[in-house]
């Protein structure tokens, strides 16, 4: 295109060139040779010219068109080259999910057996208890004979009847060892089954993971939601009062039945606000609550220790506050889970919290609730955050890599203080970095909500009655 625009500006300049030429040639009747030629040199000028400018063009051109050939080559091969990987990651996929089902088949098989191998097992749990029964009818009557024998000497017929009662009563229990040894190997075999069905809901759970819309509470026990109709709408409520209440149950004692923010002042320590939920016929004092992610759990120490957030929305009460509560008494820690599917869970457990000088020290002890337990029970937990690890394990900083402060053991994989995950993320997920709960033996349970509350044991200790202003 270029050439042709150089081309049509230049001829119009040659020809009119030569039409003056011609034209001044007719007027001069002088030298008409000389003029002629001088006429002609100027032509093959101006007509080189002409091609010189228009060669430079087209050379600009070349090389314009040479550089952007040489950049889509350059982007077909990035794109091969991408295309080439993700199928061979399509292909690893795909070759898991073959062996998985293989596995899922011989699973099923050896579930099979192992139902027969349990009915063979309780038909000779069956042969066992009745031959017991007899065995214990034929002991009785041994006893009545004995007891006889202890009066009169024995007969020679009835010393050989015991002589056989007695070989009877070992063959029996030859027996009933032999029937105990089949019974534990049974069991030996059933454990492992149990083993390898963990193994592979785990290796399941992990190609869930990577989508993360399997993961729910579907098919299990759901919470019962007892919410009295006055909790409802009344999250921004705030109540001060002049005598403030040492814990949101002797509120709920005092008469107040609406769930929001109240002032409290637990024996021996300042007056600070709590957000009090009313339900199941009480009040529970909110520690955590996390709904939607606005909120980044991935604090200080210090942080953690005074508190942080809004506790219209999401926030963490702060440890100080916990154990100024929870040293008045007996407490129950209840913990309110909720995936994605909005399927509820809840677990409550006796617990014990330490104070400072024990890094707020907990110990748990399983009550009730409708999801497997996955915090470890009957063992001092230290809380620990990324600024002050206290539960390093092989240089492994547990709050750094797992995003959060939390009472962590052996950097077990649940942390309600994780980062918050949404489903459908782009990229492949880190599973130590979510919120979840996982049980010892189970699998994920990736978690869109949590809340964490407490409650006395003893409510008749914490009655109060509000003082009016002034007081």
């Amino acid at each position: 295109m270029k050439i042709i625009l150089v081309f049509l500006f230049i001829a119009p300049l040659a020809l009119s060139a030569r039409a003056e030429k011609d034209y001044s040639s007719l007027d001069s009747a002088a030298s008409p040779e000389t003029k002629s030629r001088f006429a002609m040199l100027d032509d093959v000028r101006i007509l080189a010219n002409g091609l010189l400018q228009l060669g430079h063009g087209l050379k600009d051109f070349v090389h314009k068109t040479k550089g952007q050939m040489n950049d889509i080559f350059q982007k077909l091969y990035i794109f091969d080259r991408s295309f080439y990987e993700l199928s061979l990651q399509t292909s690893e996929i795909k070759e898991e999910e073959e062996q998985l089902k293989q596995t899922t088949a011989r699973l099923q098989i050896n579930n099979e057996e192992m139902k027969n191998l349990s009915q063979e097992m309780n038909l000779k749990i069956e042969d066992l208890i009745q031959n017991k029964i007899q065995l214990q009818e034929q002991v009785w009557g041994l006893e009545d004979k004995v007891t006889k024998l202890a009066i009169i000497h024995p007969s020679v017929q009835e010393t050989e009847e015991i002589s056989s009662l007695k070989a009877f009563v070992e063959q029996q229990d030859n027996h009933i060892k032999q029937l105990l040894k089949i019974v534990e190997d049974q069991h030996v075999q059933l454990d492992r089954q149990h083993d390898q069905i963990m193994e592979l809901e785990d290796k399941l759970n992990h190609i869930e993971l990577q989508e993360l819309a399997e993961n729910s509470f579907t098919g299990e026990q759901m919470e019962p939601e007892a919410v009295p109709s006055s909790v409802r709408n009344a999250t921004v409520v705030t109540h001060k009062s002049e005598g403030a209440a040492p814990d949101c149950t002797a509120l709920y004692n005092s008469g107040m039945r609406l769930s929001g923010i109240y002032t409290i002042k637990p024996n021996g320590s300042e007056a600070f606000d709590v957000y009090c939920e009313m339900k199941f016929g009480s009040s529970w004092t909110v520690i955590q609550k996390r709904v939607d992610g606005s909120l980044d759990f991935n604090q200080t120490w210090d942080a953690y220790a005074n508190g942080f957030g809004d506790l219209n929305e999401e926030f963490w009460l702060g440890l100080n506050k916990t154990y100024s509560i929870t040293k008045q008494g007996d407490y129950i820690l209840r913990i309110e889970l909720q995936d994605w599917k909005d399927n509820k869970r809840f677990i409550e457990y006796a617990f014990s919290l330490g104070g400072l000088e024990t890094n707020y020290t907990l110990q748990l002890s399983r009550i009730s609730g409708s999801i497997p337990n996955a915090l470890p029970e009957q063992t001092e937990l230290r809380f620990s955050t990324a600024d002050r690890d206290l539960d390093t394990i092989n240089d492994f900083n547990c709050p750094e890599n797992y995003l959060g402060g939390w009472w962590h053991s052996e950097c077990e994989e649940t942390n309600l203080n994780g980062k918050y995950v949404t489903p459908r993320s782009k990229g492949r997920l880190d599973r130590r970095k979510g919120l979840y709960w996982k049980p010892k033996k189970g699998r994920y349970y990736l978690l869109k909500s949590t809340k964490i509350m407490i409650h006395p044991t003893d409510l008749k200790s914490f009655d109060w009655i509000a003082q009016p202003d002034g007081f």
